[in-house]
This record gives C-alpha cells, structure tokens and sequence, in this order.
C-alpha cells in the first residue's frame, strides 16, 4: 500500500485573505505556564527548573477559520435552509463517516483557463480517461491551482464547476467531490465580472448553492492530484469532529495498491 498526502498545510507564513494566527508556547514556557496554572487553579506550588532542561510541553494557539487549509464544507455551509428532507442542513459532526473512504476518480482541467466548466467539459473527461464516477466515489478536480497556493493569485486564478456539472456529478451517485482549487466554484472575482456583465443570478456561487437542493459535501484546497492516476485508488478524508460547524479540517490522502 502507498499513501499520497492530498492535503495543503496551515501556513501562517503563507498569504491568506483571512490570516492565520499562530503562536506557540515553548516547552520552557509551558513549564512557566504549568507553574501558574496550578498555583491559580488547584493552590499548589511548583518550581518549573526541578523538570528535566526546566522545560514542560509546548502549546500551539492558533486563530483561523474552518476553511483554511484542507478542509470538508458540509451541507449547513450553503445555507441555512434546504428543499430536501425536513428543511435543515447537516453540520459537519453530523455527516456519515462512510462518505469519506470511498474509491476516488481525478479528473484532469489544468487545460482551462479562470472560470467555469459544465457538464459537456466533465462528460468529455469521462470519455478520455474511460471512466464515468459510479455512486459513492469520491471525485477530485485537479485544475492546477495547486501551483498558485500561497500567493493571492490562488484565490483569484482557477477554474471551478457550474451548476449542470455538479448535478451531472450527483446524478451519478457522488456524494464528496474536491478539488485543488480554493473553491469549487469560479473566483469570487470572475463570478461577479460575470454577474455584473449579465445579471444572471444563476452565475452566483452555483456549486455550493447546488447544496441547498442536494444533500453532497465538498473538499477545497486539496495538494498533490496530479500524482494520482484517474481512479483506482481511494481516497481518506475524514473532517474534524467540530460541533455545529459547516466545515472540518482534514488530512487527506490516497491509498493505491502496489
């Protein structure tokens, strides 16, 4: 068994439109901290320098959203209310484990340029790597974006989906579709151009507000698609547990057979 790591790492250091905070307690100051600790909590005393270097633990604080790094949007993400079942989205401690180990199928769009691609460009990827997704494989985009990561043009340049070509993925079954990109749809800046050219609300966002119609999670900010073949493999992206959350890091990975 090989593993592939398909996840993008929390930077503090990268470029963020959000930034990150991080910030970290050194073991000599976890020993200080742990000395304060017990003194205001529990009335005892404790002197740091009889532990080994005069040091404790570490402890890293960091401040960012869901959404940073490689992470999994659940249903509550697109909105508060939804046209299937009772009307109320999942949060992301809700959803089923088993949507997240399943065989994945990367399909291949470095060949388009920042926007959108629809059903006809997904079918005619199907066609070329002689696979069509089957119900629960998970469904990875790679657009190159990966290439852009840690610098603003990742957040402005890549291509996402619109809405045929989502519901053309859920037709089929898929429940978890990613991609590299740091959205699966279009850049917030192509899609309002594109709005404000047309004043077609249906250019809005049209893959995450699929998922206030149909019940499907995705994953953004994925790493390293190009080193996979187009299926046979599968894919491990479990979220963190957070409660009433719309989204949950992940550590994603690969698994293909020897």
């Amino acid at each position: 068994m090989r593993l592939i790591d398909l996840s993008s790492a929390i930077d503090a250091a990268a470029y963020e439109p959000d930034p990150i905070e991080h910030n970290v307690l050194t073991p000599r100051q976890g020993a200080l901290h742990m000395q304060s600790e017990m003194r205001s909590h529990f009335g005892l005393e404790f002197d740091p320098d009889v532990l080994p270097d005069g040091e404790f633990l570490s402890l890293d604080r960091l401040s960012l959203t869901s959404h940073t790094g490689t992470h999994v949007d659940a249903p509550s993400h697109y909105g508060s209310r939804t046209t299937y079942g009772d009307g109320t989205p999942r949060h992301i401690d809700e959803m089923p484990l088993e949507w997240f180990l399943n065989p994945g199928v990367v399909l291949d769009l470095t060949g388009y340029g920042t926007g959108v691609v629809g059903a006809a460009d997904v079918e005619k990827e199907f066609a070329r790597i002689g696979h069509t997704p089957r119900d629960g494989e998970i469904v990875l985009l790679n657009t190159g974006a990966q290439d852009r990561a840690g610098t603003p043009a990742y957040f402005t340049d890549f291509v996402g989906l619109d809405a045929s070509a989502v519901h053309l993925l859920l037709d089929l079954g898929v429940r978890v579709i990613g991609t590299d990109a740091f959205s699966l749809d279009a850049p917030f800046n192509d899609i309002l151009e594109r709005y404000r050219r047309t004043g077609d609300r249906s250019v809005l966002w049209p893959a995450h507000f699929a998922g206030r119609h149909r019940e499907y999670c995705q994953i953004e900010r994925l790493a390293n698609l190009s080193l996979l073949p187009a299926y046979g493999f599968q894919v491990c992206c479990f979220p963190v547990k957070i409660t009433g959350a719309g989204a949950g890091w992940t550590r994603a990975v690969a698994l293909l057979e020897d």
